[in-house]
This record gives C-alpha cells, structure tokens and sequence, in this order.
C-alpha cells in the first residue's frame, strides 16, 4: 500500500504539471472505485487547478472556483503523466486532460483508491479527513502530543503509533523502522513508555519519514513515481523484511511476530 512518503513523492512529481494549468477534458472509465468517483466531475472541465497538497495520504487538489478533488491511491493505485495519444494500460480508471498537453491518469488495479470532487469549503472538515491526526512532520507533532495519546493506550507501542487518529502516515514498515531507531521493542505497551522514550520515537518517526521522502519513498510491488520509476527506500530498511538476518548495529537476528495482523520486525538486542 502507498504510504505517506509514496503519496509525498507523487504529490511532488505531479505538482510542477498540474499547478495552474486548465482542465480540458475528463475521461471517467471506471467509476467503481472504493466510493464511487463523483459524478460532478464533468462540471471541472474549463477550471484551473490552482492549488495542491497533501493531508495525511490523501492529495488534496484545489480548483479556480475553489471546489476541491480528494485523492487517494488506495492499496495498488498511482497517479502518472503521459501523452493523451498514450494507449490506455488496462486499470486506468480515469484521465484528465491538461491544456499543456498532458494527460494525468488514475491507475489502480484492485480499486480501492479514491477520487472525489468536493464543492466549495475547507476539504479538511470532509469525513475522512476531519478525524485525523497531526502530520508528523509538523510542528503540531510533539512528543507531549504523543504521550497524551499513550497515557491510556495499554495496546503495543507499534499499534497505537499505527493509528491515524494518534499521528497520520506511519504505516507498518516506517513503524517497524521509528522503534528500532527508538530501541523500544514494538511490544512494549504504550502507556508504559517514559517521557525520554516517548521523545526518542518522536524524533525518530519524523526522522524515519523524512528519510523515506528524500529517497522517494519505499519501493512496494505495485508504487511507481510518477515518471514510472519506482521508489527505493527499501534500500535502507534495518529491521522490516530482514527476519532472521544480521542486525546492522549488533549483528543479533531480526526477529519477526505478527502482531496486530500486520508483521513486525525488531532486534531483540538493540530493543527493549
């Protein structure tokens, strides 16, 4: 599944294309994604886009008369810039043609991604934005605001961290990777964790996701950049997919658990 620093990338390879330039077509071809694509989105075609960003792994698109589209990649999907006369690749569910004669193209084979038109208004108040957490490369993400969070969470550190309600975009790898950065054993239970513990995973979650933007975020079966390129933070990874491997720091094997349905690595040396 994209992650935040995937979702990241994308916003950075498409916005130099998008921003300012006009919408003169809209191809929907498949309009069942995980919430129907909106059907107002043929009212878009003449508008400018004016504005992007990201909240949490969602992009956020603002047009000229200050409606907004909702995007969201879903567990296989990407955004990516062609030529219109490029033949469409079996799972390209929309496209949007631009006057500066390129074509942004919605792929997404299992349809679980979004693409919605919301009216005018702020997009955060939408519904699945409104409950989110803080983003953790903000100045809102601290770790007092972390360990408010914790103080009655008795449920592993790794979980609690993995809720988009506690900080948005920390995903399964990039948890794996804060802990042991933190050297806190992901089954340590939250409301456990002292105060210079909690700043340590807070540096070391912003630190993880940082890393993983300016390398393009990590490569999964299914990410590709938008250029078509994949990503390669994977290349660096120290515990997650490494079981029964060397750890990098003190040679001890990485162990492996499922543990919240989702595998988790860590060192059984380096994390207590």
């Amino acid at each position: 599944m994209p992650e935040l620093p995937e979702v990241e990338t994308t916003l950075r390879g498409i916005q130099p294309h998008l921003q300012g330039a006009t919408i003169r077509e809209i191809a929907v071809r498949e309009q069942r994604l995980r919430e129907p694509v909106s059907p107002t989105l043929a009212d878009c075609t003449g508008l400018r886009i004016t504005g992007l960003k990201r909240r949490a792994k969602y992009i956020i698109c603002e047009l000229s008369d200050h409606s907004h589209w909702l995007i969201h990649l879903g567990m296989s999907g990407s955004l990516r810039l062609c030529k219109p006369s490029e033949v469409f690749k079996k799972h390209d569910h929309l496209a949007v043609t631009l006057s500066n004669r390129l074509q942004l193209r919605f792929h997404d084979p299992r349809r679980f991604g979004i693409f919605l038109h919301l009216p005018a208004g702020d997009p955060t108040e939408h519904k699945l934005l409104n409950s989110l957490g803080p983003e953790p490369l903000s100045p809102e993400f601290t770790p007092a605001v972390l360990a408010r969070a914790f103080r009655t969470r008795n449920a592993p550190v790794k979980t609690v961290i993995m809720d988009s309600k506690v900080v948005v975009g920390v995903g399964n790898i990039y948890a794996s990777e804060a802990l042991f950065r933190s050297g806190i054993r992901p089954q340590t239970p939250a409301s456990k964790l002292t105060k210079p513990r909690i700043a340590k995973l807070t540096a070391a979650i912003r630190t993880v996701i940082e890393s993983s933007i300016l390398q393009g975020g990590t490569t999964l079966r299914d990410f590709l950049h938008s250029d078509g390129s994949p990503g390669y933070f994977s290349q660096s990874l120290t515990v997650y997919g490494r079981a029964g491997e060397p750890c990098r720091t003190c040679g001890t094997a990485i162990q492996q658990a499922v543990l919240g349905q989702r595998s988790t690595f860590w060192c059984p040396k380096c994390q207590r």
